[in-house]
């Protein structure tokens, strides 16, 4: 599941790639997607603030006049936030949504979205209207209907739940993955005996 070359020893780390995994009060991350990380300096802050507390920590540290501190690489909220069922409508979960394939010849390459119904016949852009395409599909389509374009969606568009993101996005882990997030991500996988 994890690449050896995505692991990068803390000592070599610069600071600047040290992104905090910020947990809900509960331990889960906050989102998924995109993965909830904030920079070393905003959870910092938010240890000073009393709003987080610090479960894991890199080697690197840093330093003022007064104090030499570890940099926190997990951290939990104390106040528990409510995620939102749904997620946001953007282009990365639109796509995360469709395998980041295009809905109508399957297509890996040159996405785009398109307007199942188009916006000229009254198509909003909606989870329900607008599905992954390639740019040749997107223009053989045009701005017609998939009926009027000869063409057939393979999977009709629905409005996701987070729950369905995450599943989708198991297959598409993010770039990297500090071994000390490890036991906070993916926590629901099937172990191996």
């Amino acid at each position: 599941m994890y690449h050896p070359d995505l692991i990068r020893p803390d000592e070599t780390r610069h600071v600047e790639s040290c992104p905090a995994l910020v947990l809900n009060a509960d331990y889960t991350p906050l989102s998924y997607y995109p993965l909830s990380l904030w920079p070393w300096q905003t959870a910092i802050k938010a240890v000073f603030l009393d709003r987080v507390n610090i479960v894991n920590t890199y080697d690197r540290e840093v330093h003022s006049p007064n104090l030499d501190m570890k940099i926190p690489s997990v951290i939990a909220l104390k106040q528990y936030v409510k995620p939102s069922h749904y997620p946001a409508f953007t282009r990365f979960n639109l796509f995360l949504r469709d395998k980041f394939s295009c809905q109508y010849c399957g297509s890996l390459k040159d996405l785009t979205f398109d307007h199942v119904v188009p916006r000229r016949a009254g198509g909003r852009t909606t989870w329900e209207n607008v599905a992954t395409a390639c740019s040749p599909c997107n223009l053989k389509k045009g701005g017609r209907t998939p009926k009027e374009a000869h063409m057939k969606l393979h999977v009709q568009p629905i409005r996701p739940t987070n729950w369905q993101l995450q599943e989708y996005g198991r297959a598409f882990p993010p770039n990297y993955l500090h071994e000390s997030w490890r036991d906070w991500l993916y926590w629901d996988v099937e172990l191996l005996a």
